[in-house]
């Protein structure tokens, strides 16, 4: 059975697969487009860091970045919103359906703490074409950029109201 739990960016095996996302993002993208957290910023108290794993073993992580104001304007204060950074799955379990149940548990997560939208960056190149399936099947929409993000032709901008 697969279990979520809140865990450390910086644990030895989780901090080597955020290093290989952080390396993919990069022979992907250009480097001006590249806005993957590494483990010490994905340690930030605006954020909550989760894992997946099947006895013991990593299957993948994401986390959720509060965001003070998505558009740059003040926001009414019950309102808040998030981000969803550092999705990533292993190589060896991806097609088991661990990102849709990281995806689902982060929006609970959201739903719980009362967040009125979830945003994401995704890139456009075809490496990214399966995200961004998942992110549509789970009713995100496309969106201007949102927090400090401006247009940029290597990022789709994603938002989904809670």
């Amino acid at each position: 059975m697969i279990h979520i739990d809140q865990d450390d960016p910086a644990r030895g095996d989780v901090s080597r697969l955020l290093n290989e996302h952080l390396a993919d993002m990069f022979a992907t993208s250009p480097a001006e487009s590249v806005h993957a957290l590494d483990p010490s910023a994905l340690s930030a108290p605006s954020i909550t860091f989760w894992t997946a794993r099947e006895d013991g073993e990593l299957l993948g992580c994401g986390a959720l970045k509060v965001l003070d104001s998505p558009h740059g304007a003040a926001t009414h204060a019950s309102k808040k919103h998030g981000e969803i950074k550092s999705m990533r799955t292993t190589a060896g379990a991806r097609g088991r359906g661990v990102a849709t149940l990281m995806l689902r548990h982060i929006l609970d997560a959201a739903r719980t703490r009362d967040f009125e939208r979830i945003y994401l960056e995704t890139g456009t190149e075809d490496y990214f074409a399966p995200a961004r399936r998942l992110y549509v099947r789970n009713g995100f929409t496309e969106c201007p950029p949102f927090g400090g993000y401006t247009l940029d032709p290597n990022s789709v901008f994603m938002e989904l109201r809670l």
